[in-house]
This record gives C-alpha cells, structure tokens and sequence, in this order.
C-alpha cells in the first residue's frame, strides 16, 4: 500500500503538488482565522467536575454569572503628584468610573474590517475595588471576554487602556493595569522584537545548514516550504475538526503542533533527501522519477513504521483525566497523520519533479563522497562497541543522576526578569495591600437545603477564613441575586501563582472551609492558586499512567514493525535513557544550578512528545537501514559500519536543525518556555549525536543479526532460513 501510494505520487507528481497546494494552503488560511476560536482560554475548563476549583467554577457560573471567557485584570487609579487620594479625588474615580462602565469598547476600525475577523467590541463589566490604607490609589476590577491570546482581544483590550487613560487623565488622575490580559499584553509587546530576530537568525541557520551539507539552493528551500504547506493544513484540519465537533483545545496546543510538525517533518524530508543522493550517484543512468520511485517506496516504510509510533504515542493521553492533555493527545495524532500523508505523497512528488536539479548547482552527484567523520564512526562503532557503549552509558547515566531529589513546580511560567508596566503596577500594589489583592481566591458556598443564605450563615465560615495563617485579608461577602450562593473573596499575603499559595490554598485553606461548612451547604475553593493545586494532583496522577501505558503501546507497536523480540527491547531502553537523561540534565541545570523550585510541571510531558518520539524517530530510521544492509552478505559489523555510514549524516543534520529550532525559545523571558527550549534541544542533541548515532549502533555490532531474533535477516540472493544468532557473532574488541 505505502509503494502503490508513494509511485503514484511519483507518476502523477504536478497533480499531487497542485492538490496539496490548494488543500494546504487553504486549511492553513481558514487554522489562523478559526484558531482562537478553537482554544479554550484558561485552564480550569479542563479539570474534571469533582476536582474543588472545578466545582467552584460551576457555582460561580450558575449563582454569579462568571463566564468561562472572562479575562479579569486589576486597574491602579492615584494622582499624579503621588500624594493621597482626597474625597474630591475619589468621587471624580466614581464618576469616571460610571463612564467607563456604559461605554462601549470598540476594536480599531481596519482590524475590524478584516476578512472573517470576529469583532470583540464590548462593554466592560466595572466593579468599585478598595482603596489602599494609606490611599495612595484605589484599586477598579474589570473584566473583559475573549481568549486572551487573540490579537482582536488584545486590540480590544489596549482600546479600553486607552480609553480609561484618557479618562482619568482628563481628571488629573493616573493609571496603572495588571493582572491576567494585561500582563498577556505587556510580554507580546516586549517580545515581539525579540521573537522577530530569534525567528529570522533560526530561519537563517535552517537554510545555512542545508546549503551546507547539500551544497544546493533547492534542497535548502523546499522542506521548508513543502514543511509550511503541509504543517499548516495539518494545524487547520485539527482547528477545524475541533470548531466543528465543539471540543476546545488549549491555548498552547497550535503552537506544540507547529512545532511537532516541523520535527517530524524535517526528519522525514531529510531522510528522503539523503537517501534520493545516494540512489542518484549510484545509479547515474536513472532517471529522477524512477530514483524517487524506489527510494520514496523504501524510505516510507520507515517513515510510516515512525509516524505510526508517535501516533499511537500520543493516543494514550486520552486516557488522561486533565482535559487539556486528553484533547492534545488526539489533536497531535490526527496532526501527524496528516504530516505522514505528506511524507508520501508532496514529498516523492516534489523529487520526482525536480530530479537531479534538486541538488544544483552542486557536482556532488557525479563523484562518490569521501568517507567523512560519518564513515570513520562506521568503523570506529565496528572495531571497538563496547567502549562506544560503555562511553554512551556513562554520558546519560551521569546526565540522568540530576533525577535525584527532582521536584515538579506548577507556578505559573511568569517572565523570568521581564520588567512591564503590568509587573510595575503589581508590585505598586502590593507595597500596600496583600499580595493577592489583584488575584483573590474565592470561597464559593451553595446552599443544598433550599434555605436561603444570607452573611450571618457565612460568617463563621469567614471569621474562620480570616484567622488562617497566610490570609491577609477577607473582604464582604457577596450574595446572589436568588440567595443560594455566597461568595468570599480571600486576599492572601502571597502571589496567587507561586508554589506557597497552592500550599496555604490545597492545606489549611481548604481544611478551614471543611471544619467550618455551615449546615445544609457545600462550599469550594476557587481561583488560581486552586486552580493551579487541583491541576498539580492531575497532572501527577495522569503521568503515572500515561508514562507506562505509552511505553507498552510503543513496544507492542516495535514489536509488530521491527519483526524481532530483540530489537525492540534495545531501542526502548535506549529511548528510556535518553528521556532520563535530558530531564535529568534540566533539574541539573534550572533546579540545582539557578536555584528554582524545581523543573516546569509540563516539561516531563513535553519531553515525552518531543524527545521520546523524535528520539524514536530517529532509532526506527536507523534500525532501517541496519536491517537492509544486514541484509547484505558480509560480516554485521561491516553492515553496522555502513549503515551509520549512511544515515548518520541525515540523523545529524536534523538534529542540528532541531536543536536550533527549540534551542531558541530558551532566550524567551518565560521560565518555563526557558526550560522547554533548553532541554529538547538537549533531548534532541542526545537522541541524534549518541543514542542513534552512537549506542544503537554499538549494540548492532555486538549483537550481529540476531539483534533482529527470531527472523533475522534474509540474505539476498537466499533462502529463508530459521534464525541463527550464533552464526553472526564476532570477537568483541
């Protein structure tokens, strides 16, 4: 099925390359216009219901009005001249105040004009907010709607701050702005140079790399450009199938998909490249179609048995019960899929058009290539394995005792030393008033047995809230319209998205809601340091499931593809390696060496889509083609010896290439970005320099073609025989 897929491809390539054109770029127009509207903006949608901030969330949606889309942030109003707010001062707040409060907020007129751009014009909900004891400013809750990482809500959001500024002004009066959106804001202001520059010297490298090692303008540009058309139809098939099936995903998940794309789809560009060179110097009477015929119908038996892994890889988060995994797991699936289509259709198309103009204008074809440093570790890995296994062992396993005394840290990934308006403002807050008075934590109470609530019900439960160590302060409680609900909002001495909030929240917090639950009520905890201790339990509980799972389902699938019981049980151990190793390496370097509370709740499980399924990748390839030319008479070490030979070089080039790519994000000011660049890129070095390189090859060569026990391979030119591993083995040295 793969040869009839991938030579028809060739023999039709225009037609294939008009379709992906159309298709590709088509589903990538409608991905970007449609992807806000896909994402879910926060993340306590995707906590099971019987999770306490979940079920905090449903009674302050049913009794409160609060809106899954709400992006509320803290607005700071003093004078000028720094001197305390005067009763004049704080009725013309009021009065402004009621202004703003019925006026509309509308997008700038040419982002609205847009085609199928969704207009975010809205009226803001206002609420009066505290002064500070010493009244040097009095505090305004707003709250805006939309996914704050859509450009048409930024641009609703900056009309307001505008509209407000001026408002105030005109009063003699100044303003400050923090919380949620407004910080949102404020880093994609302060990043968008820096994220421009990144970008182009990454996209530089990328090019460079390739006209390096092909010596062509061609085979730089094209896995670029085939990368763009067939990744961004892959990202808007995902968009589109979750708009139209109502399943959000999360704000992070188009750009994990992007990234995963390009990955993989390099890898596989890259393979096809280097194998279609090598089919052409071998065979200079053959013409490009028939080159990339045969080698498209070779390559993508791999490239089919590696895609196949990474989507039945990231299946298993289905199973996970925190829902922003169990939607990415599908979302990454049904995006690989799409890049594994790609890979046998655009990709052979695209050769069998250009040919041997692929490479111009480098005369590499008509010479055969010297040995290079990848044919000398052929034979190095042939003569001495064990010292190259021995080396690879104690590289990971020293890498890997950075997991003793690792700790997970679910703080909110802030900016790392980022100074912005809405960091300024915070901090001019907190001089005065408890440092969660921007971002309370809100202790919702429901009555259960039809009596109405009213403060007096509630107020021991808030009398008890307020002496609870950690709690600064305690405001009014709030009832509903229809008295079933009771709101109190807890002012904590600490930053709602840090680990001693989630701590104080999750313990005493919590208890004293349980000790002190008034009589025919249910009462939970809500906000983001609930939120963040509830997805803390989830993620916990999900990834000693997901973990095992994934790694069964892997080698059952090895099992199946690679045709040997051994085989699989090497390259899994080898991936396992890996995984400790770069995890390791990053507690290393972020937990012990600059001191933080530990390494990033999601790095565990970004390491497992990146590095464990690129790091199979690349395994797979190299299991490929130490199986064809074990397929060759001759000892298996000189197999070995010229499989690495081969394949290194293109194992090499995407790594580089990858490593590049993710290395860059560890210059954003983010930490947790911070420490998701710094270690794939490590995970991917890893993966392509020593495990697939280095120590799978190295056990190839000591174990010779029983590696591949119970059906080794057929010898051409043979018949089948029943396995024989003690025919193949060779002295170690």
């Amino acid at each position: 099925m793969i040869r009839a897929l991938t030579g028809c491809s060739t023999r039709n390539p225009w037609k294939v390359i008009a379709l992906w054109a159309v298709l590709g770029i088509g589903l990538t127009i409608l991905g970007q216009v449609f992807v806000f509207r896909a994402t879910q903006p926060g993340n306590d949608g995707f906590l099971p219901a019987s999770y306490d901030s979940a079920a905090a969330l449903r009674i302050a949606e049913e009794h409160f009005g609060a809106r899954p889309d709400s992006d509320p942030l803290t607005v700071l109003v003093a004078r000028t001249d720094g001197a305390a707010l005067t009763a004049p001062d704080e009725r013309r707040v009021e009065e402004v105040t009621r202004r703003l409060a019925g006026q509309r907020v509308v997008m700038p007129k040419d982002e609205e004009e847009m085609p199928f751009t969704q207009d975010h014009s809205q009226t803001p909900r206002i609420g009066a907010g505290m002064t500070a004891p010493d009244r040097s400013f009095r505090l305004l809750s707003v709250e805006l709607k939309g996914n704050p990482q859509d450009p048409g809500v930024q641009s609703t959001y900056k009309a307001f701050r505008e509209q407000a500024r001026a408002a105030f002004g005109e009063a003699g009066l100044r303003t400050g702005f923090t919380g949620g959106l407004a910080a949102v804001v404020d880093t994609a202001d302060a990043e968008e140079t820096r994220s421009a520059v990144v970008g182009a010297v990454v996209m530089g490298l990328i090019v460079l790399l390739h006209v390096l090692v092909f010596r062509s303008v061609f085979a730089a540009l094209l896995p670029l450009l085939a990368m763009a058309v067939i990744g961004g139809g892959a990202a808007g098939t995902v968009v589109m199938a979750s708009v139209a099936s109502g399943v959000r995903l999360a704000p992070s998940t188009p750009g994990l998909i992007n990234v995963v794309l390009m990955g993989i789809g390099i890898d596989y560009f890259l393979f096809l490249l280097f194998r279609f060179r090598e089919q052409l110097r071998r065979n200079p009477a053959q013409s490009g179609r028939e080159a990339a015929a045969e080698v498209a119908g070779r390559v993508g038996t791999a490239v089919t048995s590696a895609a196949l892994t990474i989507v039945a890889a990231f299946a298993t988060l289905g199973i996970a019960s925190f829902g922003q995994f169990r939607v990415l797991g599908p979302a990454i699936a049904v995006s690989v899929l799409v890049m594994l289509l790609g890979s046998l259709t655009l990709m052979p198309a695209l050769l069998a058009v250009t040919g041997r103009k692929m490479f111009w204008p480098s005369r590499a074809l008509l010479r055969e290539p010297r040995e290079g440093v990848a044919g000398r570790l052929g034979r190095l890995t042939a003569r001495r394995p064990v010292a190259l296994v021995l080396v690879s062992l104690a590289l990971l396993g020293a890498l890997a005792a950075g997991l003793a005394g690792i700790r997970m840290d679910y703080g909110q990934s802030g900016a790392g030393g980022e100074r912005t308006a809405a960091v300024e403002t915070a901090e001019e807050i907190s001089r005065a008033l408890p440092a969660g008075v921007s971002d309370p934590t809100s202790v919702l109470v429901a009555a259960k047995d039809g009596a109405p609530l009213d403060a007096q019900r509630v107020a021991g439960l808030a009398g008890a809230l307020a002496r609870v160590p950690g709690v600064g302060g305690v405001a009014p409680t709030v009832l509903s319209e229809d008295r079933k609900a009771a709101r109190i909002d807890l002012l904590l001495n600490v930053e709602s998205g840090g680990q001693q909030a989630r701590d104080l929240v999750s313990g005493p917090v919590r208890a004293a809601v349980r000790a002190n639950l008034p009589a025919g009520t249910e009462a939970h905890v809500g906000g983001t340091a609930s939120v963040f201790a509830d997805i803390a339990v989830a993620v916990d509980k999900d990834l000693r499931v997901i973990f095992p799972v994934a790694a069964v389902l892997i080698a059952v699938i090895l099992l199946v593809l690679l045709r040997s019981v051994l085989a699989p049980v090497v390259l899994m151990l080898a991936v396992g390696l890996g995984f400790a190793a770069t995890l390791g390496a990053s507690a290393l370097v972020f937990q012990h060496g600059l001191g933080r509370p530990g390494v990033d709740f999601t790095l565990p499980l970004v390491l497992f889509l990146f590095v464990v399924a690129l790091g199979t990748d690349y395994n797979i390839l190299i299991s490929d083609r130490l199986r064809e030319e074990m397929e060759r008479p001759g000892p298996a070490r000189a197999a070995v010896a010229r499989a690495v030979r081969h394949t290194a070089p293109a194992i090499a080039t995407a790594g580089l290439v990858l490593a590049a790519s993710f290395g860059s994000l560890a210059v954003s000011p983010h930490a947790g970005t911070q420490q998701t660049g710094f270690a794939t890129a490590v995970g991917i070095l890893l993966s392509a320099f020593v495990l697939s390189a280095v120590l799978v090859p190295a056990l190839a060569a000591l174990l010779g073609r029983s590696l591949w026990w119970p059906l080794r391979p057929r010898l051409r030119g043979e018949e089948p025989r029943a396995a024989r591993p003690e025919a193949d083995r060779v002295p170690v040295g």
